[in-house]
């Protein structure tokens, strides 16, 4: 598998440094206000990431994505609202875990949130400036960005080309412009912590370097999150980490690219942005999903609600195949397909070939969903022609398209299962109402259809007799 990595700007053959277990941080949500649809991207792409590894790799993902549930916009929030920060953080931490759910996203192995870690934060600002690379002055702490020599390494940019348009506030104390808070003194009403250099709270950089050492060690194998990150979050978590240990902090660093309306980045503060609750109100989680992976997760990608319905028409394509073909081999043998049916078969190993191909070459869901349509348009083809036995290896393709689609998060089972005495009984109401229309008894067999249609039971009839499928929810 090769990923690329905005540290060494190419893509780099990836396995894990410690046998089959992957090592992998993922900054999470603010939680101060609803995510919006945007900042659902890395959530999606990296989750994939994690379940691709999983299922067809072979290797244990420690996943950890943390939740910031301290910073100055939840205190602004808090203030508007005339309630306290840690409300705030708990009423948007439940919406988020809220969000995951409905969207099948399997939870991180570890959610930490920021207040939890606050001791780890102190020693990690108190150890900083012993070995030299921080001071206090008047109750905050900064990091002295020149001490550290490799400063800039993965945003690329250097200390004299950022020196050139840095300005110091006047109410911060720094020696360079360029050194940033490790700690902040209290303010009036805010959210504070007793330290050695008084009452106040970590700075956001500093949060992300002790959850991740804190549950994954000194190296991580992948640390992740959007390409708004790389500067200067994740620089300078790269500086505290190595300062500090003088070891690799992160081996591959993967960035990806932000969601846009009209070529213009989706963002909170410039109201160009629609809520993920919102959006999946008029919209299926899987078409959600969809619409992400069907690009590049490193390329910027622009959001509409005609994409989306795109989106929707592609993953409709796919599920109608599923649906009906399973609909119509319910309760079919174990019977050995002829020689069409079986050549059939033979021929899927090709895309399943092709697709671990394109999910090996930087996580490419494009081509992989692109392999998954023309599984499907082979599937239907063959459908089309294919007669007794035969049909039966169709059974196969379904499977596969459910296997493929598993860490995409699409094509899996929805809804409630059908029970034996369920199958018999809509068998029996199928016979029924083939009977009815060769007595030409129309009316009671529309009635037979109409109710199962309000019940969310799709009769079709085929070449191949009458099929049944259940409304998915």
């Amino acid at each position: 598998m090769k990923l690329y990595n905005t540290l060494t700007r190419e893509k780099q053959e990836f396995e894990p440094q410690d046998g089959k277990t992957v090592r992998m941080y993922v900054c999470g949500p603010t939680v101060y206000d609803h995510l919006h649809i945007g900042n659902l991207r890395p959530i999606l792409v990296f989750g994939t990431l994690r379940q691709y590894m999983e299922r067809f790799k072979g290797w244990d993902v420690i996943y950890v994505q943390n939740i910031t549930d301290v910073d100055d916009k939840l205190i602004a929030r808090a203030q508007e609202a005339g309630t306290s920060v840690a409300a705030i953080a708990a009423e948007y931490t439940d919406a988020y875990f809220g969000l995951l759910d409905r969207l099948g996203v399997v939870p991180p192995t570890h959610s930490p949130r920021a207040t939890d870690h606050i001791a780890g934060m102190i020693k990690l600002v108190q150890q900083l400036i012993e070995t030299g690379y921080a001071y206090e002055q008047g109750g905050d702490v900064y990091f002295r960005v020149r001490a550290f020599n490799e400063y800039g390494k993965l945003s690329g940019r250097s200390v004299d080309e950022l020196r050139s348009g840095a300005r110091i506030a006047a109410s911060e104390k720094k020696e360079d412009p360029l050194d940033f808070t490790l700690w902040k003194a209290a303010k009036p009403g805010e959210p504070k912590w007793d330290s050695p250099w008084g009452e106040g709270r970590p700075g956001w950089h500093t949060e992300c370097v002790v959850l991740s050492r804190h549950y994954l060690g000194d190296t991580l194998d992948i640390h992740a999150g959007g390409n708004d990150l790389i500067f200067p979050h994740h620089e300078n978590e790269i500086a505290q980490a190595e300062a500090l240990t003088g070891k690799t902090f992160a081996r591959f660093w993967l960035h990806n690219g932000m969601l846009t309306v009209n070529g213009e980045k989706m963002a909170k503060s410039t109201g160009n942005f629609a809520y993920a609750y919102e959006v999946l109100g008029r919209f299926d989680p899987e078409t959600v999903r969809y619409f992400y992976l069907s690009r590049h997760y490193r390329k910027p990608l622009d959001y509409s609600e005609s994409a989306l319905a795109e989106a929707e028409k592609a993953g409709d394509r796919i599920r109608t195949l599923i649906s009906e073909v399973e609909a119509e081999l319910r309760g079919a043998g174990d019977e050995a397909p002829g020689h069409a049916g079986t050549a059939f078969i033979a021929s899927l190993t090709a895309f399943k070939d092709r697709y671990l191909a394109a999910m090996d070459d930087d996580l490419n869901t494009v081509d992989a969903l692109a392999v998954i349509q023309e599984l499907v348009a082979a599937a239907n083809r063959f459908r089309a022609t294919a007669t007794g036995a035969d049909r039966l290896a169709l059974r196969a393709a379904v499977n596969l398209v459910r296997d493929l689609g598993k860490p995409l998060g699409l094509f899996q089972p929805r809804g409630a299962a059908s029970t034996g005495l369920t199958d018999e009984l809509m068998e029996l109401l199928i016979e029924l109402r083939a009977k009815l229309r060769e007595d030409k008894e129309f009316a009671l067999a529309d009635r037979i259809r109409d109710r199962l249609t309000e019940l969310g039971i799709a009769l079709k009839d085929t070449a191949h007799g009458t099929i049944w499928t259940r409304e998915e929810s």
